[in-house]
């Protein structure tokens, strides 16, 4: 898995499979976790890694979204199981391709994260070393399974 953002700040995600490392370079900071086992994986996790199903994963429901672009429908999806990281998350997607365009997410404290998609562009072939993070110098690493 790759995500690269550029706004509101740059920010970088890399898992290979066995490591996560989340890097915000203004934070000058590189946080490394292992990957969890499928059994111990939070649903998002589960997901990104191909092993999630919605159906068994959660209650779905058509919900509104006032920001949503125009021709696309929203998916509220509320966890099976409790969530520490979440309460429910909506999908926003374009009906006859299934296309993500929004995703927002609501914490357990109430706060709303919307993520939107532009060019999205899935499955397109990369090669393995976009997938190799690359330690940038100066920057403190963090261990996030450090106790």
């Amino acid at each position: 898995m790759r995500w690269d953002y550029t706004t509101p700040e740059k920010k970088t995600f890399v898992s290979d499979g066995h490591k996560l490392y989340s890097y915000i370079p203004k934070d000058k900071q590189v946080i490394v976790a292992t990957v969890p086992p499928n059994d111990e994986a939070p649903t998002p996790a589960l997901f990104l890694t191909g092993k999630g199903n919605i159906e068994r994963d959660f209650s779905a429901a058509f919900d509104k979204v006032a920001e949503a672009p125009p021709g696309t429908i929203a998916l509220k999806l509320t966890p099976r199981k409790r969530e520490p990281e979440f309460d429910w998350l909506t999908l926003v997607v374009t009906p006859d391709t299934l296309t993500l365009s929004m995703m927002i997410t609501v914490d357990t404290q109430g706060g709303r994260s919307v993520f939107s998609f532009k060019n999205l562009k899935e499955n397109v072939g990369l090669a393995d070393n976009e997938f190799v993070f690359k330690m940038p110098r100066g920057v403190d690493v963090i261990d996030a399974g450090a106790k």
